[in-house]
């Protein structure tokens, strides 16, 4: 076997051995594993450290991921044209006052930026073509959901997290 540092052939005492016993193999192996050492306790502190503010930012990025991948190629739930550039995930009841449909794919679909940023969601024809896409019963069901109140625990946004990543992947 060669030392993956110095390249040299050596007689391996355990199975996995990697590095040769010269002073210079040594020291580059055990700088490696205080590498590897830190940065999964850095990753751990990091993720103790995020608070639930910083959850549900991390859970809105996900799922505004999924339903851009899920959208790819419609038109614009606003104005029916073609998304050219950049998509947006655009909320029909506002994610920021409305959180128990923040996370609800009847209430976010793919918008182009004028219509969802510069029209503030163009929901006059939002509303028509959704009512269109999921029906009146979904919508009116909808509509009763967006009035109720909801706080997110830390669990929770890590199960929308996760679920959400797995939808991304499954789709790629």
């Amino acid at each position: 076997m060669r030392c993956k540092n110095c390249k040299e052939k050596f007689e391996p005492a355990r199975f996995n051995m990697k590095y040769c016993l010269k002073d210079e193999c040594v020291r580059v192996f055990v700088e490696e594993v205080k590498n590897k050492t830190w940065k999964k306790t850095k990753a751990k502190a990091k993720q103790d450290l995020m608070t639930l503010s910083d959850y549900l930012k991390l859970a809105q990025q996900v799922f505004n991921k999924w339903i851009n991948l899920r959208d790819k190629g419609k038109p614009c739930i606003s104005c029916d044209k073609p998304i050219t550039g950049r998509v947006n995930a655009s909320h029909f009841w506002n994610a920021n006052n409305h959180y128990n449909v923040r996370f609800n794919e009847d209430n976010v679909h793919s918008s182009c930026i004028t219509c969802n940023q510069f029209l503030s969601g163009n929901l006059l024809e939002y509303r028509t073509r959704l009512i269109s896409k999921i029906g009146e019963q979904r919508f009116n069901i909808l509509e009763a959901e967006s009035k109720k109140t909801r706080k997110f625990t830390i669990e929770e946004l890590k199960e929308i997290i996760a679920t959400y990543k797995k939808k991304i992947k499954e789709y790629e």
